[in-house]
């Protein structure tokens, strides 16, 4: 299935009306079962927008720290909901019948482990961004979801904002003209912990199944809770954590439905201050397609400002306009030589909460068993820049890439880069 930004926008009406369709029909007894696994950060975000939605109910928490699961529980309870059963071990999940869907917003390596497990055992699932640790999880993904027929939704939320569809009719519009270039940046202060000596593990924390298939090696606080996306066994650094949101926005914009066919990128580290991180703190990287589109990424942690007044955002650079487009729910329009003002939404700085849109989206779509408005095609190519990037930032080199094999051109060590060895038994088949 290819997302262009005029399906998009249908298919964002489509939901719309579907929504209206089901939300007046929906029963007690036909609430669909869900399960949360890993409730720090989103994950317990995603538990309050579950507590809250009367089409779902919370049947289990899932998360190796007996601490989150806790608090999760509480919140749910707090919500005047049943509370959740409280399970350690993911496993347990796919023997239950109530569970009908999994949401699964642990650190990235474990992604994939458990998505292609639940949907082995007929499970529908939402995967926080990235989706893939590894660029070859994402076509193992794709094919799962075909092969199992499983409802997949990617935790890129801002495919289910209404800024999103309001931004969508005016490109559909042409009033920018061909969108040739997109940028997409994530700017923004950020502070990790100073490193630190390996410790015990905190009390009731099972750390072996929370390394599952990264390497055996003894707890480390900075490399846990919170900081771990800047470590590559468990995280995929800033651009897989923030950028990928922006990244996403990018290439759906630039209208594009494959992989690109050049990657160049550089990154360095500028700041000492920003901690332990085994990425830069700056980035960039400039992704080219064979159709000449190109879409420029950049991300910088050590600056308190962004770009054209955003932290996180996009410009749309048209033949005739242009568009700064922010996942804060802005967008403002600019055109001609003179930069003259056109279609506006929003205001810079304001943040929205798509959440709970996107959500809904995935559970309209297990019951109408129609793709959600993230769906494992789109999940692989936007997390897929994520992936691209890191490598040509590591290689240090132009990468050209064949996006019908999804393989570097003579490249054996970047090929190589494209997947990773896990620790057994938490292979990704089975």
């Amino acid at each position: 299935m290819k997302s262009t930004r005029r399906s998009f926008l249908s298919s964002s009406m489509a939901t719309a009306a579907t929504l209206a369709a089901t939300s007046e029909v929906l029963g007690a007894g036909e609430r669909i079962g869900v399960a949360v696994v890993g409730v720090n950060g989103m994950g317990h975000a995603h538990v309050r927008t579950l507590a809250a939605n009367k089409g779902a109910r919370l049947v289990a928490i899932c998360d190796i720290d007996p601490m989150p699961r806790a608090r999760a529980v509480k919140t749910v309870q707090d919500a005047k909901r049943s509370a959740p059963t409280q399970v350690e071990d993911f496993r347990r999940l796919l023997d239950n019948k109530e569970i009908q869907a999994l949401v699964i917003a642990t650190p990235h390596h474990w992604h994939m482990p458990i998505a292609l497990r639940a949907m082995a055992a007929g499970r529908d699932v939402y995967v926080e961004k990235p989706a893939s640790h590894v660029f070859r999880e994402g076509r193992l993904l794709v094919e799962a979801a075909q092969k199992h027929r499983r409802i997949v939704q990617h935790g890129t939320q801002m495919r289910s904002s209404p800024v999103t569809v309001r931004a969508a009719e005016v490109l559909a519009s042409g009033i920018l003209g061909t969108i040739k270039v997109t940028k997409a940046w994530n700017c923004q202060r950020q502070v990790s912990p100073k490193p630190s000596a390996d410790g015990n593990t905190p009390k009731g924390v099972n750390y072996d199944l929370w390394l599952g298939p990264a390497p055996q090696r003894k707890f480390n606080r900075v490399r846990f809770h919170r900081s771990w996306r800047l470590f590559r066994d468990y995280g995929n650094g800033d651009i897989g954590d923030d950028g990928i949101h922006d990244l996403d926005m990018a290439r759906w914009g630039l209208g594009e439905t494959t992989h690109p066919i050049k990657i160049t990128a550089h990154g360095s580290r500028v700041d000492p201050d920003l901690g332990a991180r085994e990425y830069p703190d700056n980035m960039m990287v400039t992704y080219e397609y064979a159709s000449g589109k190109v879409l420029i990424y950049e991300d910088r942690q050590y600056t308190p400002y962004g770009l054209h007044g955003v932290d996180s955002g996009n410009a749309f650079y048209g033949t005739r306009g242009y568009m700064i487009f922010s996942r804060r729910g802005f967008f403002q329009v600019f055109l001609g030589e003179r930069e003259e003002r056109g279609p506006a939404l929003g205001e810079r700085g304001r943040v929205g909460t798509p959440l709970p849109a996107h959500m809904e989206n995935f559970l309209a779509c297990i019951r109408n068993r129609r793709p959600t408005s993230a769906p494992a095609d789109v999940a692989h190519l936007s997390a897929g820049l994520v992936h691209l990037g890191e490598i040509a930032y590591r290689t240090g080199r132009i990468l050209r890439f064949d996006p019908k094999t999804e393989t570097f051109r003579d490249d054996r060590d970047a090929n190589a880069l494209l997947t990773k060895e896990y620790r057994k038994p938490w292979g990704l088949n089975g």
